[in-house]
């Protein structure tokens, strides 16, 4: 139910009400207080995710839950604040003519610099109205980092380290400290454990059964050869390191012998997103649906914009982990604040210039009817002179183009170009100053 409204909700519900009527035990893995609150019997796990989860925290009614000292008892009565104050937009992101299927020309003007969100009923064109018009606009906009619903890619060989590009700074950590290549510390490699080939567990698929994975007897789960588990990082061999939580490896690349700022900025992002009990070596098809929402969450809001759209970024999330989410201090309000800075450089608000400089070119002319057929004169500096050039032939067009930031209040273009020069303002507006 992570994708419908209240309404969708309720709906929902009285069809479980009525599936159970009927004599059926009806089981509900969900985080939604609507859907909890017309529950018989709840179970909570917790206390925390994880290796810190896994116990059976409360067992009984909805109303003994709300008095429990749990963390879903303590949220199931959250309600959403109005804020008093809202941030004053800095322009507009015009929409115009949206038909994208079920769209009937749709006009909207998106307030730019600000938290916005786009609401309704499930299927009603929310994400064809973003996607179709801004996302996968013609001509595509600059600056838009788009974070969908689709689910993130990666094999059983996968893990948070090679999803989030973690694992590059670690071997190049790894390399430098000990003076080998960095290929040395990949799982791909020829140095991984050639039993296992670097998968760290043996597994056995199984006709008409599911597949059955056994820890490596060579390696012991720890992917590698034994010459590569010498070196060292920090005193920690390379195992060693993928074994870590997301918290621990945060400390152990922040500082001392192991530090590696491009790794703790990723681990950084992570944690931010209440990722911090993560393993970073654990393989993704092992994640929950939450989790592998935040990864890539943390992923994908580390790209440089200027318009980020997150397609529903609380679906299948606990609403403890939303609270974190949009918290004062987390990634939701420092999209905010880094789009601010990226907006306009120092100095005033500004706009990209792109210059297009195409090559001259002359259109070949058209043949009289009656001539055709005929041998035409032989094209300049063609290998045979003796043989008529191919009908049609056009060359390429090659666009010259090239940005930089100029100031647009109370200052006048100048430029070396003779001809107009096209301003993109907001990704819409079009202004045409000339010399």
């Amino acid at each position: 139910m992570a994708s419908l409204t209240h309404s969708d909700i309720e709906r929902m519900n009285e069809l479980l009400l009525r599936l159970r009527d009927k004599g059926n035990t009806v089981l509900v893995v969900e985080h939604k207080p609507e859907t909890i609150a017309i529950a018989d019997h709840v179970v909570d796990l917790g206390p925390a995710a994880g290796t810190d989860g896994g116990e059976v925290m409360f067992e009984g009614t909805v109303e003994g839950l709300r008095a429990s000292d749990t963390i879903t008892g303590h949220h199931l009565d959250d309600r959403a604040a109005l804020k008093e104050e809202v941030r004053t937009p800095d322009g507009t992101l015009e929409v115009r003519g949206a038909s994208t299927h079920n769209l009937q020309d749709v006009d909207v003007d998106i307030p730019l610099g600000v938290l916005v969100v786009v609401t309704g009923v499930a299927g009603s064109g929310k994400s064809s109205l973003i996607g179709g018009s801004i996302v996968n606009s013609r001509p595509p906009r600059d600056g838009v980092v788009s974070v969908d619903q689709a689910a993130i890619k990666g094999s059983r060989r996968s893990n948070p380290a090679t999803y989030t590009g973690l694992l590059d700074p670690i071997r190049k950590a790894f390399a430098k400290e000990n003076g080998v290549k960095p290929a040395l510390f990949s799982a791909n490699s020829e140095d991984a454990c050639p039993n296992c080939n670097g998968a760290g567990v043996i597994y056995t698929d199984l006709a008409m059964m599911a597949g059955v994975a056994a820890p490596c007897e060579v390696c012991e789960g720890k992917r590698f050869q034994a010459e590569v588990l010498e070196y060292k990082l920090g005193g920690k061999d390379i195992s060693e390191v993928l074994a870590m939580p997301v918290v621990e490896a945060t400390e152990f690349f922040g500082a001392g012998k192991a530090k590696t700022p491009a790794a703790h900025m990723i681990l950084t992002r992570l944690a931010d997103v209440g990722l911090g009990y993560l393993s970073l070596g654990q393989p993704l098809p092992t994640l929950s649906g939450g989790e592998r929402q935040r990864l890539k969450l943390a992923t994908q809001m580390a790209e440089k914009g200027d318009i980020y759209i997150l397609d529903e970024p609380t679906t299948g999330l606990h609403l403890a982990d939303i609270e974190q989410l949009l918290g004062p201090t987390r990634p939701a309000r420092r999209l905010r604040q880094v789009g601010d800075r990226r907006r306009a450089p120092p100095g005033g608000h500004g706009a990209r210039r792109l210059d297009h400089r195409p090559r001259p070119r002359r259109r070949p002319r058209r043949r009289p009817d009656c001539l055709r057929g005929h041998a035409r004169r032989p094209r300049r500096r063609a290998l045979d002179p003796h043989r008529r050039a191919p009908r049609g032939l056009r060359r390429r067009l090659t666009v010259r183009a090239t940005t930089r930031w100029l100031p647009l209040a109370g200052s006048r273009l100048t430029s070396s170009a003779t001809t107009a020069c096209p301003l993109i303002l907001g990704g819409d507006e079009r202004l045409d100053t000339k010399r």
